[in-house]
């Protein structure tokens, strides 16, 4: 892990403005808005859960990872970044299938397609982060060869979303 540095916090920055204006674009949609800033916000804190869990697991996997401070603290950034990330799709498959409360009826259908934007988004901003060494893997990291990137991100990516979504979908469903 290197230094923060101020254009690392332009990608987070753009995605909470686009956060915030679909939240307040979907205000005008939805029927109950307790329950729809209730719903925002446990997915946004199941997400955030999730994803410190994930990164502090993952961490020995990074080059320089230790469980002091410095390192956790970085974990606790990343997973504000990744909550971000899970809201993003969120609203914007809330978008695709003009409801946000869409994952009242996640399906196989809804599923696969997360899966590949979750993983397409992760490839990404694992291709930026490594290029511009904010961080390095360790040689435990299992690396995928033809993108060559750690599987454990990408997995990260690939799975939390759907599973966030699912615990989300249980309580919008007992909600509504």
């Amino acid at each position: 892990m290197e230094a923060l540095t101020l254009d690392i916090f332009v990608v987070p920055t753009i995605a909470l403005t686009v956060i915030v204006l679909l939240y307040i674009y979907f205000t005008k949609q939805v029927q109950d808005n307790e329950i729809y800033r209730n719903y925002i916000i446990g997915v946004g804190l199941v997400s955030f859960s999730l994803n410190f869990i994930w990164e502090l697991a993952q961490g020995p996997l990074y080059e320089g990872f230790e469980y002091d401070w410095e390192h956790i603290s970085f974990c606790a950034l990343a997973s504000l970044a990744d909550m971000l990330m899970v809201l993003i799709l969120l609203f914007g498959f809330g978008l695709v299938y003009k409801n946000v409360f869409w994952i009242r009826s996640m399906d196989i259908n809804k599923i696969l397609p997360l899966i590949f934007i979750g993983s397409a988004g992760a490839i990404l901003g694992e291709i930026w982060h490594t290029s511009r060494g904010d961080w390095n893997y360790a040689e435990a990291m299992p690396i995928l060869p033809w993108v060559n990137l750690g599987l454990s991100p990408l997995l990260q990516f690939a799975l939390l979303p759907t599973i966030i979504f699912l615990i989300g979908k249980k309580f919008i469903n007992e909600k509504i």
